[in-house]
């Protein structure tokens, strides 16, 4: 249907410049986008620029390309999503702090899932047992143009650039665990239960020692319109000008800063979670906050066994008897000397204090009508 539509002459083409990583899915990416995506982006009219994220120092050139583009389709995991948001905001150290509204909130983002690990897949495109077909539905989903607002986290340490998550950041065994399953690869079917069972060989219970200091929900802006009202005729101006011009200048009324409510808690856990509301996305909530789970360090070895199966599954699932809490920015202060790493959208980093402060709705990422549609008839019952 959309190979034998024409197109005008005098009509401009619609840019697209998807980013592929290569290296996704133990370097199968490319073939699966090559055969199963790009024919349907050429044929439905598209002026597709591709970009390899194989190797460093290409941000710049990235941002060039990005001032020309129409749409942003990011093909690979999850870690190409973040990838592709680090890369850019190290060419610009303020990317998306001061160009987001600019920039990314205008241009929609597609994701064509080819990563091992594919979280957003789950929020945007319906479950499917076929590879090729999941591929097909998100590409033609992308084409369809429905949009949905995603949150994001900035997450900054003390010296270091922020790095931004659309998922969520992981600090604890159960992550640890998870890392080593790949390693266990010859017990087939076991090799989950077997990293969380030989991880429980450490000194246990495992416990990771921190201070948090957060801040509750932020209420929700109403939407701003999409068009903008046109622009008042010359005379309506230049009457405003000499009217403000003319009128005597207003007194500035001193406003009162109203202290921030920081609530602090001293944790003891076995994992720490930090994660947006992305994965269980409600349009219609009056509330932006990211999820804050602390599960607790009184677990059994085989509770954690157990447990941490379910969070291959669903990594920043809050476990019952967990601590959940709901903020809009925290501060994660370690002990001197912590060692260990941190999962973001499971990239590795080095754990460190960090504050994590949460975007809402700064990037509009394409879905399947399918998901939009249940959303908000979710929201409603």
């Amino acid at each position: 249907a959309f190979g034998n539509q024409l197109i005008p002459s005098s009509m401009p083409l619609k840019k697209a410049t998807v980013f592929l990583n290569p290296a996704a899915c133990k370097g199968k990416a490319r073939n699966l986008f090559e055969k199963n995506a790009a024919p349907i982006l050429h044929l439905s009219g598209l002026d597709v620029t591709v970009v390899k994220t194989d190797y460093e120092g290409q941000a710049k050139k990235l941002l060039e390309l990005m001032e020309n583009t129409d749409l942003i389709i990011i093909a690979g995991g999850d870690g190409t999503v973040q990838e592709v948001l680090q890369e850019l905001s190290d060419a610009n150290v303020n990317l998306l702090s001061s160009c987001v509204q600019a920039v990314f909130s205008k241009i929609p983002i597609g994701f064509i899932p080819l990563g091992k690990t594919c979280t957003l897949s789950h929020t945007l495109y319906p479950e499917s047992t076929n590879q090729v077909q999941h591929i097909t539905n998100a590409t033609l989903a992308i084409l369809k143009g429905e949009t949905v607002p995603l949150d994001v986290l900035q997450i900054k340490g003390e010296k270091e650039q922020p790095v931004f998550a659309v998922t969520g950041l992981r600090w604890g065994s159960y992550r640890d665990a998870g890392v080593k399953v790949s390693k266990y690869w010859y017990l087939g079917p076991l090799k989950t239960k077997a990293a969380h069972f030989f991880s429980t060989f450490k000194e246990w219970p495992q416990k990771h020692q921190a201070a948090l200091m957060y801040l509750g929900p932020t209420e929700r802006p109403p939407e701003e319109p999409e068009e903008k009202s046109s622009r008042p005729p010359l005379y309506v101006r230049l009457y405003r000008r000499l009217w403000l011009y003319w009128s005597s200048p207003l007194k500035e009324i001193p406003q009162e800063v109203t202290p921030e409510d920081w609530e602090e808690l001293k944790l003891s856990t076995i994992e720490l979670s930090i994660a947006t509301r992305n994965r269980q996305l409600d349009l219609t909530r009056t509330e932006d906050f990211m999820d804050i789970c602390i599960e607790a360090d009184t677990v059994s070895k085989g509770q954690f066994v157990n447990r941490g199966s379910q969070k291959m599954h669903d990594p920043h699932m809050c476990s019952e008897g967990s601590q959940c809490i709901q903020a809009s920015r925290c501060i994660l202060q370690l002990p001197e000397g912590t060692e260990g790493s941190f999962g973001i959208d499971n990239e590795e980093y080095e754990a460190m204090p960090v504050e994590v402060k949460l975007l809402p709705r700064k990037l509009r990422f394409f879905c399947d009508p399918r998901m939009r549609e249940q959303m908000l008839r979710a929201a409603v019952q």
